[in-house]
């Protein structure tokens, strides 16, 4: 009897450790969302973002004021791969390969000039290390002339200036729309306001953090007139209460 008892004691230990295995691989599930609350330049909420400048060098970082993020660019680099230096942020941390990143697009002026180029975009499976950024960018055109409305799915490939585009259309995006991208498996998908808008296949990349971008050409002065107002990203899986 003592060592049925025994055996059954261990059964208990080990049930109870496998339960609480469960619960702490449940937690780890990443999420975050923002509202931009701070004025901060680079943003950094806490540690919780890495940064194009201060960690990758070769490209530009994310600025906040209460309830806008947006690009720090001068908007007039020259031309060649220094003119695709980014104001580029992700999120710190584990992510899971399976990501969703949504953000609340916030324009104050719409340009129609058609040398100016405005973008905001979203960034799912992204590393910044110093001189490379790889992941997914998914921009939207802020542009009030139709011949610059857009979206597109791009990869980053490593170094300032080397991308791919996977998959382009017209779009005309508006202050208060809702846009989204989701990584799962080697699928990407973008809807804005909850309507699918485009869809790329590509398995570079499995690993990396959500976050956010900015892309500012042809003029000054112009970063804080586009941006984000709210994001929010997690990994898919579900996270503890």
């Amino acid at each position: 009897m003592g060592t049925y008892r025994t055996r059954c004691r261990w059964r208990y230990i080990i049930g109870l450790f496998l339960g609480i295995a469960a619960l702490s691989s449940t937690a780890s599930a990443a999420s975050y969302s923002t509202s931009f609350p701070n004025t901060e330049t680079p943003l950094s909420d806490r540690g919780h973002w890495i940064e194009g400048k201060a960690t990758g060098v070769d490209w530009a970082n994310v600025g906040t004021t209460p309830g806008l993020a947006f690009g720090t660019q001068t908007g007039v680099e020259a031309w060649g791969p220094t003119a695709y230096n980014d104001s580029t942020a992700v999120l710190s941390g584990a992510w899971g390969a399976n990501q969703t990143a949504t953000a609340t697009v916030h324009i104050r002026k719409q340009t129609d000039a058609p040398g100016v180029f405005e973008e905001v975009e979203l960034r799912l499976r992204t590393t910044i290390t110093a001189h490379s950024i790889t992941g997914y960018e998914i921009n939207f055109s802020c542009s009030a002339n139709p011949a610059n409305f857009y979206a597109q799915i791009v990869r980053w490939n490593g170094p300032l200036g080397s991308f791919t585009y996977l998959n382009s259309i017209k779009c005309h995006i508006h202050d208060g729309d809702i846009v989204s991208a989701t990584v799962s498996g080697n699928t990407i998908s973008v809807t804005v306001n909850g309507a699918p808008i485009m869809s790329a296949v590509d398995s570079a990349f499995s690993g990396g953090s959500p976050g956010i971008g900015f892309y500012l050409r042809g003029a000054t002065g112009a970063d804080a007139n586009f941006g984000f107002s709210k994001y929010a990203a997690s990994d898919g899986q579900t996270s503890k209460p």
